[in-house]
């Protein structure tokens, strides 16, 4: 892409209107999206000194201020580096109706790396692609620059901001270095392009070497590409295309096997309970000081005791070392967004415990089964989900998923006693009874779920709860295991 570029054959059909002009097009296309709440998100990267804010200050001149946030990307914060490679780019999408810039962007650790090994930029640029794939999916408009420059003009340019005593800040170690290796980094980039050049998210390459040329190219191809985005949205949202067809349905039927005979009896239960949960605290603090991430998912059948078994597992350990998180509907705020945003907020830096009381797969089941999602944006979701919990464990974190499982009468006698019981009447609502009508629907939507999202990274674990002393233990002992498993790994 960038070694076979030439300079001298740059086009720009944009060049007989005033930037001015464009600009106000550029404004009514965003009052457009806003009003038909289509997020855009506008990637802005290339050579240092290549001119990238001169292009964003005019993509932003013409816009109303409310409408649009610009986020710069240099290299990560120390609170950064302990979050997952696509923590802090999450946090920074736009939420519906809105544009988000990004100087720099999830590129940035790539482009200013040429040594990276093969084997990190193939799982970087994997998990690259599924954010722009997901946010794609989602109805979001995606549009990538990479400003391109020569050698001799870089250097002009470098020259230029050192001698200006108001700019000359602004020049880094990047710049220099990449200008002495100029070659060097061609080729990187050049890869890096090729590589990132995804069919649903193409690369938009202008040269900078006349950069009021470049700026108006990049208002036009904005204006041209969000019209575009907009047509591809409204047509599969009045059904013009689909994406999917579900045309095969996994057959397995997990829970239909697990065995609810299994019990403990009190005094078993006492005599493993104790010495399992200082086990788990000690390896807690393992975990902590090999500055290990964990994840911890509960999901299961209403009633079947996900709070007692968290509280079990997490009663020796250190409370500044965990979080649990309860899921409930999102906010107003959070359904502006992608559905993954507000998870992806809440991951644990290196060596914390994030224990999720429901999670994401509220999507392919809540979801699914009262339709609050369509059938095509739940289906995406299983492997959705597979990318997201794949992500986490390239950071090296530690995904366990436990589903507790009680039959449908066992289900309704623990209903019956929270409605008894003054201390326990708060957890039982008409939304539990509401989804107990629904029972085969939810173990339907469950069996899939687990088939479907059981992975070697994050694998599932049934818990058999229909005796809450047998559950328990069970969750102590497999946490156990898979933290000794992840501890032998660093």
């Amino acid at each position: 892409m960038l070694k076979e570029y030439d300079f001298s054959k740059f086009e720009n059909p944009y060049s007989d209107f005033k930037r001015k002009e464009l600009g106000e097009r550029l404004a009514r296309a965003q009052r457009l999206v806003q009003n038909l709440d289509i997020p855009v998100l506008i990637i802005v990267d290339g050579w240092e000194s290549s001119g990238k804010g001169y292009v964003i200050k005019d993509l932003v001149r013409e816009l109303n201020p409310k409408t649009y946030k610009v986020s710069v990307f240099e290299r990560p914060t120390e609170e950064e580096e302990a979050r997952p490679f696509l923590w802090r780019f999450w946090e920074k999408t736009p939420q519906k109706g809105s544009m988000a810039i990004f100087d720099r962007s999830f590129y940035f650790k790539l482009l200013n790396d040429p040594t990276i090994q093969d084997d990190e930029l193939e799982k970087n640029i994997q998990d690259i692609s599924s954010i722009e794939k997901q946010l794609l999916d989602d109805n979001a408009i995606i549009i990538k620059f990479f400003l391109h420059q020569t050698e001799k003009t870089q250097q002009k340019r470098i020259d230029e901001l050192q001698k200006d005593e108001y700019r000359s800040f602004m020049i880094s170690e990047r710049d220099e270095d990449q200008y002495k290796n100029y070659d060097t980094y061609l080729k990187h980039f050049d890869e890096i392009l090729k590589k990132s050049d995804f069919t649903f998210s193409k690369w938009h390459i202008l040269s900078t070497e006349d950069l009021k040329a470049a700026s108006e190219k990049a208002l036009g191809t904005t204006i041209d590409l969000i019209h575009e985005g907009i047509d591809r949205i409204m047509g599969m949202k009045n059904g013009g295309v689909q994406r999917f067809y579900r045309e095969t349905i996994p057959s397995e039927k997990p829970l239909q096997d697990v065995d609810l005979n299994l019990h403990l009896s009190d005094k078993e239960y006492e005599k493993q309970k104790d010495e399992l949960q200082l086990e788990a605290q000690r390896l807690a603090f393992k975990l902590y000081t090999s500055g290990i991430p964990t994840v911890l998912v509960f999901e299961g059948v209403d009633a079947a005791g996900k709070g007692g078994a968290i509280e079990r597992l997490t009663r020796q350990m250190d409370p500044r070392g965990y979080e649990v998180i309860t899921t409930s509907a999102p906010s107003d705020y959070e359904a502006q967004h992608h559905y993954l945003w507000r998870f992806y907020r809440n991951f644990p830096k290196k060596g914390d415990i994030k224990i999720f009381d429901r999670s994401w797969y509220g999507r392919v089941m809540v979801e699914r089964v009262e339709q609050f999602a369509t059938v095509e944006e739940w289906e995406r979701a299983y492997e959705e989900i597979n990318q997201m919990e794949q992500h986490l464990h390239n950071f090296g974190t530690l995904v366990l998923k436990f589903f507790l499982y009680i039959d449908k009468d066992e289900q309704l006698e623990r209903f019956k006693d929270r409605q008894e019981e003054a201390d326990k009447i708060y957890k039982i609502t008409e939304e539990d009874w509401r989804n107990r009508e629904k029972w085969d629907d939810y173990i339907e939507a469950m069996d899939e779920m687990l088939v479907r999202t059981d992975t070697s990274e994050a694998p599932w674990v049934i818990v058999e709860a229909q005796d809450k002393k047998y559950a328990r233990i069970k969750v102590l002992k497999e946490f156990i295991y898979h933290a000794k498993k992840a501890l032998k790994q660093v």
